[in-house]
This record gives structure tokens, sequence and C-alpha cells, in this order.
């Protein structure tokens, strides 16, 4: 009778043994299948490679770009102010320029404010696109994560610059998860445009549309050497049109 009931427990434990084996397996190869096929997070070198590769290919398709611009600029102690607009002209090469300007307000503005930063901003693309570029070339790139910004995911970089050269800042970089392109960034240049600037802090932001990444606004406050207090500026874009014509000359911001 012992003898009988023992081999019943035992026929049981042994079904029941080959049962959780089977489910096992089967959880084994499921997340097997899942792992081959099921979407996995980027590492972020990966980000980062693909990030590269994303603004190669948009360098490739922007040969020439023209964009209407809005400066709006203050100097809140003086309780001074002005606005230019301009059409902004980026060349083949990556040279910047301006022309139909047109501006109203205080002079001490266009001329501390504005002038300084077009011509700062000209004197940065001075030496191609590929010096000035947010690249590990330049750069030092340190993943933060992923996060959301604007309703949209997106992957942020604190980025180091690897030399102190004029246009280059430190800060922070986001990348949209799915385009790969910047879609902001944000700092302080490394180097003032200016001797009578002492930090310039900025937030940058662009537009995705139709693969490339569009300046659409940029937030500055600069800090100065003046006695005059911190200097405000925005600058909005808008109408970013591609001209593949060529641009012979470059003139003088006057």
């Amino acid at each position: 009778m012992i003898n009988s009931e023992l081999r019943v427990c035992f026929g049981l434990f042994r079904r029941g043994f080959a049962l959780k084996a089977r489910v096992l397996l089967f959880v084994i190869a499921a997340s097997v299948l899942l792992g081959a096929d099921g979407p996995s997070l980027p590492t972020s070198d990966k980000i980062l490679e693909n990030y590269c590769q994303a603004t190669r290919g948009q360098e490739s398709r922007v040969r020439a770009a023209t964009m209407d611009v809005d400066i709006a600029a203050s100097i809140p102690k003086l309780k001074k102010q002005g606005k230019l607009h301009a059409l902004r002209h980026i060349t083949a090469l990556g040279r910047i320029w301006y022309d139909k300007l047109r501006f109203e307000g205080d002079g001490t503005v266009k001329s501390q404010v504005i002038n300084r930063y077009l011509t700062a901003e000209s004197e940065a693309q001075s030496e191609g696109r590929t010096a000035v570029a947010v690249t590990p070339e330049n750069y030092k790139f340190t993943y933060k994560g992923l996060t959301t910004l604007d309703g949209r995911d997106v992957h942020e970089f604190h980025v180091s610059p690897k030399h102190k050269r004029q246009g280059l800042f430190q800060g922070e970089i986001w990348v949209d998860a799915r385009t790969f392109l910047r879609v902001k960034e944000s700092g302080y240049l490394v180097k003032s445009p200016s001797l009578f600037l002492k930090r310039v802090e900025f937030v940058r932001k662009y537009e995705i549309r139709d693969g490339i990444s569009v300046p659409i606004e940029e937030q500055s406050v600069v800090d100065t050497r003046l006695g005059v207090g911190k200097l405000q500026m925005t600058v909005a874009f808008s109408n970013y049109a591609v001209d593949t014509r060529e641009v012979a000359e470059t003139p003088e911001i006057q």
C-alpha cells in the first residue's frame, strides 16, 4: 500500500516537474523572440552615431538657405530697446550674411547689442561650418538620458568644447529620438565675442521640417563690462527656404 502511494506521488511529482520545465522553456523562448524582434533602446554610443549621421545628412541637403530674422533687444537698466528685421543668408560654404536691414529704436541698442551679435555670428562662421559644428570633433558628449520636450521623446546630452574657439559653447543639447536631429541647445559661449561682454548665455530652439533641423528662436542674456547691467535679446527666425543659387559675394554688415 505504501509503495503504491509512493509510486503515485512520484508520478505526480514527475508530471509537475515536466510541466514546469515546459513552462520555463516557453518563457525562455518567448524572451528570446521578443528580444530579437521587439524594440530595444539604443546605447548612448549608438545614439551619438545616429545623431552624427543625421547631422551629416542634413548638411549634404542644405547647400544654401535664406530666412527672415527679427531681433528684439533691450538694455533694461537704461530702459532702451530696439528691433531689427533682416534677411539672413547662409551660403553653400556656410558663411552667414544679412541684407534688407530695417531698424527701429535706440541707436545704443543697435550698435552695442544687435550689431555685435551679427558680427560675432559671422566671425564664428568664418572658418566654416565644421569648425563650430556640434559634433565629436569639437565637443565631448556625455549622455544624460531619455526625456520629453514639447511632447516629443528626446535624448539629452551635456556637451563640453574641446577647444576655446569662437562660436563654441558649454551646455546641453536635445536630440529628437526619432530623427536624431537637434531640437534644442542651451548653454554659454566659452569665448566672449567682444571685450565688452563677460558672459553670453542662450537657449536655441529648432523645428524639424522635411528632414532638416531649422532654427526658430534664440534667447540670449548677456552680462557686460559696460556698467549697464545685462542685455537681453530674442531672435525669431521664419520663412526658412533652401536656396540652391550660389552667393558670389558676402557684403559687410553696416
